[in-house]
């Protein structure tokens, strides 16, 4: 009998993992005047409950390092400057969870010893900090590991700082029903500039008896808030990328000069275009020019994005209160009409934006058309909408720890939610720059469009 051949398997070798974690520390408040803040509970408000199963917030910032960098001392001024921060913002170092002895009402739950987790991180050697940074099309799977998980248990702010090679990256996620991201960032700055001697921000202001709610808007909005499941989570990551577009001051103001004189052509007043209608209304009309497969004439779609409404409340809640206080502006746009190229699908987004806004500062005075937000949401959501993340006035490129400003800062939590990200621009003053994930087709077409789109404005 001839002897058996030994077959040689090809060994599959898989590539080493992205990241390894190399400690993670619980960070508690430091003390003030020589004890830790004591144990409080911060009741939800019904602008907190709306977000109480949604899916974190990540960002993730950039930072280039010196050759000569001591990363040692940084992470580890980094974890001091963080304890120092927390002793004023102790709520973020707490966890939300059902209060005691109730069905329905939730709270923000810090004793002494609570912390938040602090994860150091090292990368892979093989990838360049360079090709993570860029603003054309890079792997979600390559940078959605930057941000950490939210810790079991109700945890509603986690950190983590990974070297890279001659940069780090600083991710952070937040539980949106903690507070809302003028707060988040807030918190930031106050975390920067702890460890660097800067100017720290005015502290929080901690007392939800602010959001006044006469007439129950918490009951409406707990009874019909929306399962996890009802906020599609997309779990897959896989397949997607992530991009960043930019409109310098200049384009912003083309597309303001583009929409008045459509609204002189059509013989009706131009819609109130400030920078941010101009940038939303070109980035949805391209989105749904991209995306536009014959939708039929009268199918509607919404964008969805953050008003704050902290001065317009009775009475005015200050910028420090930390908590969520904005709503959502959205105004239905017929699809077909947004996807047309050049002004006259610009004219239309930024007309519908214009009345979302106006809608939205109208509303925010009657409890009655409050109570029918989420109506309003599951409306959009239906139909299909386009949701907003981030904001121009949060300065995320000014959040300095004291090796420099941030190269790039990304939404990587837009990967998984859809959202356009938005963010100052951090090349030129006045721009405004949004971040965008999809899967590779769709990313192609949008860029052609977007493309398009900027070369009309150019020869407008």
């Amino acid at each position: 009998m001839a002897p058996a051949q030994q077959v040689q398997v090809p060994v599959q070798v898989s590539p080493p993992p992205i990241l390894s974690v190399l400690e993670t520390t619980l960070v508690a408040p430091s003390p003030s005047a020589g004890a830790a803040p004591p144990e409080s509970s911060l009741p939800l408000t019904f602008f907190d409950v709306l977000w109480l199963t949604s899916p974190p917030v990540e960002r993730v910032f950039f930072y280039r390092l010196a050759a000569d960098a001591d990363v040692p001392a940084i992470l580890s001024n980094l974890k001091t400057s963080l304890a120092k921060a927390l002793s004023t913002y102790h709520p973020l170092a707490g966890r939300l969870r059902l209060t005691p002895g109730t069905a329905d009402r939730y709270e923000i739950y810090y004793q002494p010893g609570d912390g938040v987790t602090f994860t150091v991180a090292k990368y892979r050697d093989d990838i360049d900090f360079d090709e993570l940074v860029v603003d054309k099309p890079r792997e979600v799977s390559k940078i959605a590991p930057l941000a950490p998980p939210l810790p079991k248990g109700g945890a509603v702010l986690a950190l983590q700082a990974t070297v890279l090679h001659r940069g780090l990256a600083i991710g952070v996620a937040v539980h949106h029903a903690a507070c809302d991201g003028a707060i988040s960032t807030r918190f930031l700055h106050t975390w920067a500039a702890a460890g660097t001697g800067a100017v720290v921000p005015s502290p929080p202001v901690i007392d939800r008896t602010l959001v006044k709610d006469a007439t129950g808007l918490y009951d409406v909005f707990v009874k019909a808030m929306p399962s996890a499941d009802e906020m599609e989570h997309v779990k897959v990551l896989e397949d997607k990328l992530l991009a960043t577009f930019t409109l310098t001051k200049e384009d912003i103001q083309r597309v303001k000069d583009v929409v008045a004189s459509e609204a002189a052509r059509r013989g009706v007043p131009p819609p109130r275009c400030s920078s941010l209608v101009a940038t939303f209304g070109f980035m949805w009309s391209c989105y749904q020019r991209a995306r536009d497969e014959g939708s039929k004439s009268g199918d509607q779609t919404y964008l969805v994005f953050p008003v704050d409404h902290r001065t317009r409340m009775q009475p005015p809640v200050p910028d420090e209160y930390l908590g969520n206080c904005v709503g959502g502006a959205m105004h239905a746009a017929p699809m077909d009409q947004l996807a047309e190229a050049g002004a006259g699908g610009i004219f239309v987004a930024c007309t519908a934006l214009a009345a979302a806004i106006e809608e939205a500062v109208r509303d925010i005075r009657s409890p009655e058309t409050i109570a029918l937000w989420l109506d309003k949401f599951r409306e959009a959501a239906m139909a299909g909408m386009w949701t907003v993340a981030g904001s121009p006035r949060f300065r995320v490129y000014e959040v300095d720890f004291g090796f420099g400003r941030p190269v790039k800062v990304e939404i990587v939590s837009v990967a998984r939610t859809g959202a356009m990200a938005v963010a100052e621009g951090r090349s030129s003053t006045g721009g405004i720059e949004v971040g965008i994930s999809l899967p590779a087709a769709g990313m192609q077409r949008f860029q052609e469009c977007f493309r398009d789109a900027i070369d009309s404005l150019h020869h407008h």
